[in-house]
């Protein structure tokens, strides 16, 4: 039997990046970073869907590896991740509010855009960070006005980056991917395998569940 060596702390509160991973048998410890995402953000030179989505991702993993109970913590990862959409060379995070959902899901109607997602991993045990930006291609398909109304009346879209999901209301809405569909959830799942590998540790001792 294998049972859990590895402890896995998520640095977000979102939570389809959390029903990921426990879908993937991992049970993570959820602690909320306070980055100020606008205010860091401001202040980069460079802003590029894929600059921002890693900076806010290692932002948020930094600021949860630096609680005094996880520094030297052996066998404690720490994971931040940050999502972006870049659609008609536009940068586009969670809408302001109803109206700006509004325009942006009439103006991806029929058209593509990618969703890139940051990923910092941590190992608070040594200090070493591992760093990626994982981009999946989204084709989005011709909801009416009605469905986008609909749709925003749930608030989902108001809650999530390009004010879109794929495992959510929205999902109909999406006619097609080209990459890892986990990314567009909230979080690369091959990828977290990789950095977990390149921290020198076995992914499998992530997982929650005995393993025969």
């Amino acid at each position: 039997m294998r049972t859990r060596s590895l402890r896995l702390i998520l640095a977000s509160a979102s939570p389809a990046r959390r029903g990921l991973l426990v879908a993937a048998g991992i049970e993570p410890e959820v602690r909320v970073s306070s980055v100020d995402e606008e205010a860091l953000t401001a202040t980069l030179p460079i802003r590029t869907a894929q600059v921002i989505a890693q900076v806010l991702a290692e932002a948020k993993a930094r600021d949860v590896a630096n609680q005094p109970d996880l520094q030297s913590a052996t066998g404690t990862l720490v994971l931040g991740c940050d999502s972006v959409l870049e659609f008609d060379h536009q940068v586009l995070g969670k809408p302001r509010d109803s109206d700006d959902a509004r325009r942006r899901l009439r103006a991806q109607r029929g058209g593509s855009g990618t969703l890139f997602t940051g990923h910092t991993l941590i190992d608070c045990g040594t200090g070493q960070a591992v760093h990626e930006v994982a981009g999946t291609a989204v084709h989005f398909g011709n909801p009416t006005d009605d469905e986008l109304d609909a749709y925003i009346e749930t608030g989902e879209p108001l809650a999530v980056a390009g004010a879109f999901t794929l495992d959510g209301y929205s999902a109909p809405f999406i006619e097609s991917i080209e990459g890892d569909h986990s990314n567009v959830i909230g979080l690369s799942l091959p990828l977290l395998r990789r950095l977990v590998i390149d921290l020198d540790h076995s992914y499998p001792q992530l997982w929650s569940r005995s393993v025969t």
